[in-house]
C-alpha cells in the first residue's frame, strides 16, 4: 500500500467533504429550523451558480457579480418558501417532501430552459500552481473551498445562538406552539429558505469553479444528503464531521477501487453510507434521536 498516495487523497478528499457539507448546511438549516426535508437543495446551487453568471454577463467582474447572485438567491429562497410551502404548513410531512421534489425538477427544468446544457467555466482567480503541504499536493481550489465552508459553519453556529436563531428552533419544535406565544411561524420559515438559496449560492460559486456549471451540479444531493443524514439532520456540526468523513472515505476507497471497477466508486460509497446511516443509525451521529424520517 502506498502510505504517500493514502494520505494525499485522505487529506484532499477531507477538503472535498468540507465542499459537500456547505451544501447539506443547507438541509440542516430548513430541517433545523422548520423540520422540512428540502430534496431541491443541489437543484438551488446549480441555479446559484448560473445566477452569478447571468450577473456577470451583464458585464460585471465575477467578485461583484456574486454579491448580487447572492441577494438574488435570498430573495427566489423567500419567493420559494411564500409561492410553494406555505400553504402546505400543517399538512403531512410527505407532502411538504414531494413539493420539495417537485422544486427540484422544476429548477433543473427551467435552468436547462433559460441557459442551455452546454458547461460554463466559473473563474474565481484562484492561482493553479500546484501546493504542496510536505510531499503532499493539495488542490488550491478544494483548499479553498474548504476554509469558506469552515468560515460558514462557524456564522451558522453563532446564529443559532442568537435570539432569532432561538426563534427558529422553536418553530421547529413545535409550529402550534410557536404560533400561540406570537411567533411569525411563516417568516421564520421564509428566512430559512432564504439562509439555505445563499448557502447554495455560495456553494454554486464554489463548485462552478471546481467543475463548471451545468446539470451535473444538481447531482450534488445525493452527496450532501448523505452528509446530512450522517451528521445529524438538525446538527449543523454534525454535518461538518460526516463531511470531512464521507470525503475522505470516498476519496481512499476511489483511489483504489476505481482501477479495479472502472470508476463510480465514490457513488457507490455515498449510497452505501447513505443505506447504512439509515438502517443502523436513522438520527445520524448527532441528530436528536426523536427525528422523524420520511
Amino acid at each position: 500500500m502506498d502510505i504517500a498516495l493514502l494520505l494525499e487523497s485522505a487529506v484532499n478528499g477531507a477538503l472535498v467533504g468540507l465542499m459537500y457539507a456547505l451544501v447539506a448546511i443547507g438541509i440542516v438549516l430548513i430541517y433545523k429550523s422548520s423540520s422540512v426535508p428540502n430534496l431541491a437543495q443541489g437543484a438551488m446551487v446549480m441555479l446559484g451558480a448560473y445566477v452569478v453568471l447571468a450577473f456577470a454577463g451583464l458585464g460585471l467582474p465575477l467578485w461583484a457579480a456574486i454579491p448580487f447572485g447572492i441577494l438574488a438567491m435570498f430573495g427566489i429562497g423567500i419567493a420559494i418558501e411564500r409561492f410553494a410551502l406555505r400553504r402546505l404548513a400543517g399538512r403531512p410531512i410527505i407532502m411538504i417532501l414531494m413539493m420539495t421534489l417537485g422544486l427540484d425538477i422544476f429548477l433543473r427544468a427551467g435552468t436547462l430552459a433559460i441557459w442551455g446544457a452546454t458547461a460554463r467555466p466559473m473563474q474565481l482567480g484562484i492561482d493553479d500552481a500546484p501546493l504542496f503541504v510536505g510531499p503532499l499536493l493539495i488542490n488550491r481550489t478544494y483548499a479553498v473551498g474548504a476554509a469558506i465552508a469552515v468560515a460558514m459553519f462557524g456564522l451558522f453556529v453563532l446564529f443559532f445562538r442568537t435570539r432569532v436563531g432561538t426563534v427558529l428552533r422553536a418553530i421547529s419544535d413545535d409550529y402550534t406552539a410557536a404560533w400561540s406565544v406570537g411567533i411569525s411561524v411563516e417568516r421564520g420559515i421564509a428566512l430559512s429558505w432564504a439562509m439555505a438559496a445563499v448557502v447554495a449560492a455560495i456553494a454554486g460559486v464554489l463548485w462552478g469553479s471546481v467543475q463548471g456549471v451545468d446539470q451535473s451540479l444538481a447531482l450534488l444531493l445525493l452527496k450532501s444528503v448523505a452528509v446530512a443524514v450522517l451528521g445529524g439532520l438538525d446538527s449543523i456540526g454534525g454535518a461538518l464531521i460526516a463531511g470531512v468523513m464521507i470525503g475522505m472515505i470516498e476519496a481512499v476507497a476511489s483511489a483504489y477501487l476505481d482501477p479495479m471497477v472502472g470508476g463510480a466508486s465514490r457513488e457507490l460509497v455515498d449510497a452505501a453510507i447513505l443505506i447504512l446511516t439509515i438502517l443502523v443509525r436513522p438520527h445520524g451521529l448527532f441528530g436528536r434521536h426523536d427525528i422523524e424520517r420520511v
